[in-house]
């Protein structure tokens, strides 16, 4: 598969280090945002010349421009496996799409509670905590989400809970939660789903909706700068009749259809969502990418990248003194958390960059609470760290990710170079 490289954008890029050398730079670091591919960037070439602002122009490049916009969201849906009864809105990033459902489902759900979980990301925590009543879903010692727990809780709260917010994949440990298995829990005591689909969307197909209705995921949210799309565009797919009620949170232009001194008529769903001009490019870029991913096959890159997975797991344990974080190789993205001991985490993916051109990511990933409880910390422990000014002193863990344009030779520079490191 190796071929996949061909794909990519600077896969055969060359960097000096810091004695002076030069490498071809390898890219570990695919959790956190991928290289676009080239198929992405000749369609933002080609779509430059007709490109103009959208909606209500009667030139050719609008009219062209508007159709390429609004025929994306088709697009979207036929991507995720969705049906009829949703909507796209584009917005930023997940990030965004995660706020902005906080703010439309708190108009609905005042006064109700939302479950999430300690695996999440901040982005899948913080919009939450300060609209609603949050209870957390605590993961097990391996950092794995308890189902039985999840529906004890689900329970406990007697009809009061109405969302349960979880991430498809963990962009700590790679782990997979089985979230039509939770839809079905959650649909069974009156609430709905949010996936966070960020990490999940390059890797392995998914699909909103199921044979049996009950098992349907009714939100999900995902960028394309995690998948070969990295140009600042990302969606949020639900239910048109809850994304419709109340205000938009951004109001301005393009989101109303009457204006007057006392009275404002907004515009229908999804421009209502999409304040001020729009990402048209990045649009374009998105479609690209979908139609890349869709040519490779998600389930030729699935069993590429869990291939990746087990060659690093195999390759990487033969080193004295690292220590792993996940058990198992079974339902992960291909995302690999460790540490050396009695090295900081920071100065071996300081290392690993100047002295062997390879780019990993290093501290907590922005979840912090799920690192935290994987590395064992105290909450004695982590006020101390509040009180450390410098962030490189503060406990994390390395992470290396894999793309489908990653390769077997490449993890075997990463095995030498760490080898090398723990020796010294």
């Amino acid at each position: 598969m190796d071929i996949l490289s061909d794909y990519v954008v600077g896969t055969n890029t060359i960097i000096p280090l810091k004695d002076g050398s030069i490498v071809k730079y390898i890219n570990f670091d695919n959790a956190a945002t991928t290289p676009p591919f080239k198929s992405v960037m000749l369609s933002l070439n080609f779509f430059a010349e007709y490109y103009s602002s959208i909606h209500r122009g009667e030139g050719y490049k609008s009219r062209v421009s508007s159709e390429i916009y609004e025929s994306a969201r088709e697009d979207v849906l036929n991507f995720v496996g969705s049906n009829g009864d949703n909507t796209v809105i584009f917005v930023k990033n997940t990030t965004e799409a995660i706020n902005k459902l906080s703010f439309k489902l708190c108009n609905v759900y005042h006064n109700y509670a939302i479950l999430t979980t300690q695996m999440e990301h901040h982005s899948n925590l913080l919009p939450w905590r300060f609209r609603f009543h949050v209870d957390t879903i605590k993961t097990d010692d391996c950092g794995r989400i308890d189902l039985d727990y999840l529906e004890r809780k689900l329970k406990q709260y007697n009809g009061l809970v109405r969302l349960v917010a979880i991430t498809y994949a963990s962009n700590v440990t790679g782990y997979i939660n089985p979230v039509h298995d939770i839809a079905e829990i959650c649909h069974k005591y009156g609430a709905k789903i949010f996936v966070d689909c960020a990490q999940i969307v390059a890797h392995k197909k998914i699909s909103m909706t199921q044979e049996n209705e009950n098992r349907n995921i009714d939100y999900l949210a995902f960028s394309a700068h995690k998948m070969y799309a990295p140009f600042g565009i990302g969606v949020l797919v639900g239910d048109k009749k809850t994304l419709n009620v109340g205000v938009p949170d951004i109001k301005g232009g393009g989101t109303v259809k009457v204006v007057a001194d006392d009275f404002v008529m907004w515009e229908d769903l999804p421009h209502k969502e999409e304040g001020g001009t729009p990402n048209v490019m990045g649009v374009v870029a998105l479609v690209s990418a979908i139609n890349t991913l869709n040519h490779i096959g998600l389930d030729n890159i699935e069993k590429h990248e869990s291939e990746l997975l087990k060659y690093a797991a195999e390759s990487l344990k033969k080193i004295e003194d690292i220590i792993f974080y996940c058990d198992g190789l079974e339902n992960r993205v291909a995302i690999m958390p460790f540490n050396i001991d009695g090295i900081n985490h920071n100065m071996v993916a300081k290392i690993l960059s100047e002295e062997y051109g390879i780019g990993v990511r290093n501290g907590c990933f922005c979840a912090q609470p799920y690192v935290h409880k994987l590395l064992n910390l105290s909450n004695k422990d982590i006020k101390n760290i509040i009180k450390d000014p410098k962030i490189e002193n503060r406990p994390g863990m390395v992470r290396i990710s894999f793309g489908l344009y990653n390769t077997f030779e490449e993890i075997d520079r990463l095995a030498m170079a760490l080898e090398e490191m723990s020796k010294k």
